[in-house]
Formats: structure tokens, C-alpha cells, sequence
């Protein structure tokens, strides 16, 4: 369970004082797929981050699991973005050096695993996002849609329960796109929770419930509206405007 309340967070830029965002306050219970929607300098990755504990909040209160995020050390909050939480970008963040299989293993590095068991575990993971005849090449002989592909197999090899995407179609074209969307429906409905921020409406249909948000707050929660429903959102007025 996530639980975030009152949360805001400020960056100071001389004498002035940026509100990314605005008392929000959501809860996201375990197996949800949410969309995070709203025009650009919305707060949308700032949320993503603080959901991740890439970020902190300003002032507020972030629960991850009935636990206070802000009274964790930063070893635990490491072990937290490891074990619990993956990450999927719109830029991939492969390591270009390393071949897809090395990228997927990355992780495990990390988490001291034997490089028996991380070549197996990778090989596994690749062969699960259909790129097992891909390990050896880097992310500069890829795709784009590969490229995400590795991203998400590398994302979900801790076996993480929350898998949070920011734009992960971004800079794909449609097919490819698609082909990531789908394995993302797969991960949600083998359990995993799905945050995904995004500007495109025939992505923010696939979750169960829509968070839209101007100027760091949110404005409307969407549950299941159809691509028409999300497209005119923009054009409206927001509440109290």
C-alpha cells in the first residue's frame, strides 16, 4: 500500500519559491494500475520520483507499507529502490558499454549474486521479454523497442512489486509501443502495481484509474474513461477557473 498525504514539494530558485507540488494526498493499494496524466511542468515525474524515493517530499507524509519513508536511513531507502520498486524511463538508461544481458544482470551486481546465477537469471528474464537472441548485442545495435524491452526486463529482475514507468512509449513508434504496453498489462496482471506517467490517452486507458494534475495538484481522478473521455480533459477548464 502507498499512502501519500498532504505532500508538497518546493525547490527555491533565488527569492522565489517553485511549487512542483500541491498538498496531494492518494492512496494506491497493492495490485493497482494508475495513470499519471497532465501537460508538461504538471508535477507528473516529481510525484513518479518521490513514489520511487528518488526524491524527497518538501513537507507531507509518504507511507510505503504502513512505514514512514522520510524516517528511513538511505541504506534501507537503497535496499527499498533494489528489492521493492523498479524503474522503466522514456531514454531506456541502458549502460552502452554492456550487452543486454550485462544491462538485465546490472541489478544483481549490486545485491552481491553470484555471476553464475545473474547469467541465469538474466538469460531468463531477456528470454521472458522474447530478446533471448539479443544478449550479446549492446544497446547500440537494438531497437528502440528493444532497448525498453531490456529496460524492463532489467526493471523487474529483483522482483519488485511496484513498477513505476515514466513516458515508457515515448520515443517509440506505434508497434513498438504496443509490444511494451502489453508486456506492462502482463506484469500488472501477474500482481505487480503499475504507475505510469504519460501524455498519450490510449496509454492512460489501459490502467484502472487516472490521476490528472495542473500545477502540481490533482485536479480529477478518471476511473475507467474511454480515450475520448481522456482526450477532452485538457480541453476543460480546471476546477475553480
Amino acid at each position: 500500500m502507498i499512502r501519500v498525504e498532504d505532500i508538497w514539494r518546493t525547490y527555491t530558485m533565488g527569492d522565489q519559491e517553485l511549487h512542483a507540488l500541491r498538498d496531494v494526498s492518494e492512496e494506491i493499494a497493492d495490485g493497482e494500475h494508475i495513470a499519471i496524466m497532465g501537460p508538461s511542468g504538471s508535477g507528473k515525474s516529481t510525484l513518479l520520483n518521490i513514489l520511487g524515493c528518488l526524491d524527497r517530499p518538501s513537507r507531507g507524509s509518504y507511507q510505503l507499507d504502513g512505514r514512514e519513508v522520510a524516517t528511513l536511513e538511505p541504506d534501507e531507502l537503497s535496499r527499498i529502490r533494489l528489492h521493492r520498486i523498479g524503474f522503466i524511463f522514456q531514454a531506456f538508461h541502458l549502460v552502452p558499454r554492456l550487452n543486454a544481458l550485462a544491462n538485465v544482470a546490472l541489478p544483481m551486481v549490486f545485491d552481491g549474486i553470484p555471476p553464475a546465477e545473474r547469467h541465469e537469471r538474466a538469460a531468463r528474464a531477456l528470454d521472458a521479454v522474447g530478446l533471448e537472441r539479443w544478449a550479446d548485442h549492446r544497446p547500440s545495435e537494438l531497437s528502440g523497442g528493444q532497448k525498453q524491452r531490456v529496460a524492463i526486463a532489467r526493471a523487474t529482475i529483483m522482483g519488485p512489486s511496484v513498477l513505476l514507468a515514466d513516458e515508457p512509449t515515448g520515443n517509440l513508434d506505434t508497434h513498438s509501443g504496443g509490444q511494451v504496453l502489453e508486456l506492462l498489462d502482463e506484469l500488472h496482471q501477474q500482481g505487480m502495481t503499475l504507475i505510469v506517467v504519460t501524455h498519450d490517452p490510449n496509454v492512460a486507458r489501459r490502467a484502472g484509474r487516472v490521476l490528472v494534475l495542473h500545477d502540481g495538484e490533482v485536479t480529477r481522478h478518471v476511473v475507467g474513461a474511454s480515450v475520448t473521455d481522456l482526450a477532452t480533459l485538457f480541453a476543460q477548464p480546471e476546477p475553480g477557473k
